[in-house]
């Protein structure tokens, strides 16, 4: 086997900050828009500072910033608003009630359904707003059903990816690879022009969520059937003789380590005094204190008082006899959704319990389990995808699900529908049939149909710019900059000549095969996007070696970059999924794996089929 030749330095250079943009891209504790951002000023720096000619003309900073105005990036912004107007309105969710009521009838036959009308909708719209509209719904189901919520939210989750390859809008990743394509002269692809081996292998994929990934998928009892811990009011009474009478509740609160949160001190009958940490405490006194039942006995026994039930009567001392009590309070999950105001926010800074009237018991992130109490996770802050277990009256849980910024997750969902929503409809079909027949190319009419949104209520402009996601953007800038430094360093063509170099003389079937699997393993370690992006130029200039169409190569890249289902970090509803199911990161890679070869060897047969390749 014969080596290339290595290249120039500027493309040996580039190849180099691409395997490091790749490991920067898979570190948890470096936020992805922080890598792509240090990857796209380092190819600006380096490239002002040492010019590269490139036919005739250099390569400086400037070109690496064309991203930000790239077609593919604007149109990706523009549909991501517009499936914000979609989620806002309600639209879907007249479907996802007649699925409601399917599930009574037949669950089995119903989850078939569920897949086949998620990954329809997230051919057309992006799958976030599918995963957060479905996420709810499958969960109430379950519970009303007494089936296992994990054996459908993972396949739910898959199916909206699978749904997502079939057109040019139904990713991110699709738009980008048939932009890079179009730039270096090859026919753009139109939207339905790969739904054939897209619909034929989906097929397959949809066939193993719906027979074998329930059967496989370890069952999972949800944190949302535990309602524990659970936060009570109570009243402890200071009694005479006790160790704090006479001492200010400033001494009192040093006893129990600061950690008793006292609402107020009732002196007398409805005789309410503000808790200075000054108040000098007599024998009567009554601190109305809220915490878990283990910290109110903690408390009643260091300050040696009694606790009473805060209601009426309360006249009875609180024992196994009679327990606390909460009648009017209600248990549910928040799921901090891309794009929330939560998001990046700590508790502490949010004022969460003063703002809705609630209280945050614990925090799930990744799907480990809910294990801090809510006095000790103030100072944490949210990521997307973290719950919320909180607690609140049941008024006041109702009222979150009627805000936008929130994902409830509980066994009561509502599914309110605006009057809005039969025009967001209208404007996002618009969108897709004018980008299918020509008349405007996607990243206009999806601009135009997202101005449509804003301008006829749909969603307002707050709703519009909260659906950008500043890592979306980042990562697919910094891709496309990658993208541009290979190409014109003449890096993608090094790196195609020791792809071909390792496959020998292999036939083009079998070199589009491997094309596929080395997406796939890239597209489960690092962005998905990336890897589409540095991956495009590289499959052209492969075929080209190869005198062979370059469309079945492109179409490999694509394909390959959409397989993110063996790892939760390979794409964000990945993480939505993995968080609410309760999955962990094997729960995966035993179910994702599975998907991902039979899905590779589907791709791999349909191309070489259609394409007439062997």
């Amino acid at each position: 086997m014969d080596l290339p030749a290595p290249p120039n330095v500027h493309a040996m250079a580039v190849i180099l900050v691409t395997v490091l943009a790749f490991f920067l891209f898979t570190r948890k504790k470096i936020p992805l828009e922080s890598s792509s951002f240090m990857v796209l000023i380092g190819l600006a720096v380096g490239f002002e500072l040492f010019p590269f000619q490139s036919e005739g003309k250099a390569l400086r900073a400037v070109d690496f910033f064309h991203g930000f105005g790239h077609e593919a990036l604007v149109a990706v912004c523009a549909l991501m608003i517009a499936g914000q107007g979609i989620s806002r309105t309600g639209a879907l969710e007249p479907v996802v009630r007649a699925l409601v009521r399917l599930w009574k009838i037949s669950p089995h036959f119903s989850l078939l359904l569920t897949l086949l009308v998620s990954a329809f909708i997230s051919a057309f719209i992006n799958n976030v707003p599918v995963v957060v509209l479905f996420l709810p719904i499958l969960i109430s189901i379950s519970i009303k059903t007494d089936t296992k919520a994990s054996s459908v939210l993972m396949p739910m989750g898959f199916a909206t990816l699978l749904g997502g390859t079939c057109t040019t809008i139904g990713t991110s990743t699709n738009l980008l690879v048939v932009s890079v394509a179009a730039e270096m002269g090859l026919k753009r692809l139109e939207m339905f022009d790969f739904l054939v081996p897209a619909l034929a292998a989906g097929s397959v994929g949809i066939a193993y969520l719906w027979l074998v990934a329930p059967r496989i998928i370890p069952d999972r009892d949800l944190a949302l059937a535990d309602t524990s811990p659970r936060v009570f009011t109570a009243h402890l009474e200071i009694l005479e003789g006790s160790p704090v009478e006479g001492k200010t509740l400033g001494e009192a609160l040093k006893k129990v380590d600061g950690a008793m949160k006292v609402s107020s001190v009732e002196r007398g009958p409805s005789n309410f005094m503000i808790p200075f940490p000054s108040v000098v405490l007599k024998a009567g006194d009554h601190l109305i204190v809220r915490d878990t039942p283990d910290h109110l006995k903690e408390f009643e026994k260091v300050l040696e008082g009694t606790l009473y039930q805060d209601d009426e009567r309360g006249e009875n001392p609180v024992n196994d006899e009679h327990p606390l009590t909460a009648e009017d309070q209600q248990i549910a999950e928040i799921v901090v959704i891309e794009g929330s105001f939560l998001q990046g926010n700590t508790i502490r800074n949010l004022r969460f319990s003063d703002r809705y009237g609630i209280i945050i018991l614990a925090i799930s992130r990744a799907g480990k389990h809910l294990e801090k109490v809510y006095n000790e996770i103030g100072d944490i802050r949210l990521m997307a995808g973290d719950i919320l277990l909180v607690q609140g009256p049941r008024e006041q849980i109702a009222g979150l699900k009627k805000e936008k910024d929130f994902l409830v997750l509980d066994a009561t969902t509502d599914l309110p529908i605006s009057r809005k929503a039969p025009l967001a409809l209208i404007i996002m079909s618009g969108i897709v049939v004018t980008a299918a027949l020509g008349i405007l190319p996607i990243a206009v009419s999806a601009s135009f149909g997202a101005l449509l949104m804003i301008l006829f209520g749909c969603l307002g402009w707050k709703d519009a710019t909260s659906a950008l996601s500043v890592q979306v953007i980042l990562i697919v800038v910094a891709s496309l900059a990658l993208g541009v430094a290979l190409l014109k360093t003449g890096g993608a063509d090094y790196l195609a000549l020791l792809f071909m170099s390792l496959a020998g003389s292999a036939s083009p079937a079998f070199v589009i095969s491997g094309l596929i699997l080395l997406m796939a393993i890239l597209t489960n370690i690092v962005s998905n996007n990336a890897s589409a992006v540095i991956g495009t130029p590289i499959a052209i200039s492969i075929a080209a070696q190869m005198g062979q169409p370059a469309e079945p190569f492109v179409l490999a890249v694509l394909f390959g970059s959409n397989l993110s289902y063996a790892t939760p970090m390979a794409y964000k509803t990945n993480l939505l999924i993995m968080s609410a199911g309760e999955y962990t990161f094997n729960d995966f890679l035993k179910v994702g794996i599975p998907l991902v070869l039979i899905l590779w060897l589907s791709y791999s047969w349909l191309l070489g089929t259609i394409y007439g390749i062997h």
